[in-house]
């Protein structure tokens, strides 16, 4: 008979063998699983998140009478879980312009506010409610707006393609509902997002005729992890007026049409905190971007904590 220090049992076994097998395999290889979403580059992430998120994007576009004016738009974003699917935001934005001819100019817009309700349907599908409003305070407003601050906030439209057009509606108080699914598996993400923007005009009726209007923004993402810390992503952005504002003279300046195409990195710091840097090219498929041939880089920082 063995000491009994000595016996063994299938169980023990077992144990010591998966104990070698951990020892042997490196660490790199047990890390935790590839980060399963993509994040969207201007859609919003259908998760409730505590998260600070820098994104400026720095425009390039050519007037018909020639030159080159150069916009550079910056969001700041704060949002932070009150419930583990309710997270409320605040988001705020600057933007200069330097034309290709006359004086440069900035201006501060205005802050928009609102929350996050992430509801997932199963693992892989997520459903996410959003509801935002502006505080009409931005620079350039009411009736005797300084002209170079005034096209920057103009400016800011465009090199944001379009999408975040009530921060830049420094006149209006404007609610924006929207909705947004996504689908991760695999690597791979799939997102597609509708948003209603009504503008109400509160201030600068002396420069700005009309009273309401109404916003229409959407898009799809798509993106797919190509390493454990690296995905590609791609979106098409779609804005368009269902109102008809005075802005809109012509039928190309109803809506835009945008592409955006580029790597994100995701990085975990330490526990708690993770770094997803993206860099992505925009560019315009049709009219008024495209004839002024619009091309924009964005650079997206989000440290979610």
């Amino acid at each position: 008979m063995f000491p009994q220090s000595f016996r063994t049992t299938p169980g023990r076994v077992k144990a010591a063998m998966l104990a070698a097998v951990t020892l042997l395999v490196p660490a790199a290889s047990r890390a935790a699983t590839p980060a399963p979403y993509s994040v969207p580059w201007q859609l919003r992430p259908t998760a409730a998140l505590n998260v600070v998120r820098s994104d400026t994007a720095l425009a390039l576009s050519q007037p018909a009478d020639g030159g080159q004016n150069v916009t550079v738009a910056s969001m700041l974003l704060a949002s932070y879980k009150v419930t583990p699917q309710l997270a409320p935001f605040v988001r705020l934005g600057v933007v200069h312009h330097n034309p290709a001819t006359g004086p440069s100019g900035s201006s501060f817009v205005n802050p928009a506010l609102g929350a996050t309700y992430a509801l997932p349907v199963n693992d892989s599908l997520r459903l996410a409610l959003f509801l935002g409003f502006t505080l009409p305070v931005g620079m350039s407003g009411g009736n005797e707006p300084e002209a170079s601050v005034a096209a920057a906030t103009r400016s800011g439209v465009l090199a944001r393609s379009a999408m975040d057009n009530a921060m830049f509606a420094v006149n209006d108080f404007t609610v924006f509902p929207g909705v947004g699914l996504s689908y991760t598996a695999r690597g791979f993400t799939a997102q597609v997002e509708a948003t209603v923007l009504q503008l109400t005009r509160v201030r600068g009726e002396a420069v700005q005729p009309d009273r309401s209007k109404t916003n229409f923004t959407s898009g799809v993402h798509l993106g797919y992890f190509v390493l454990p810390v690296m995905s590609l992503g791609g979106e098409v952005r779609y804005q368009r007026w269902l109102s008809t504002p005075a802005s809109v003279t012509s039928p190309e300046l109803r809506d835009n049409l945008t592409v955006a195409v580029g790597p994100r990195f995701h990085l975990k710091v330490r526990e708690g905190l993770t770094l997803r840097p993206g860099l992505a090219y925009a560019f315009a498929l049709d009219a008024p971007m495209s004839k002024l041939k619009y091309s924009i880089v964005q650079l997206d920082i989000p440290i979610l904590f």
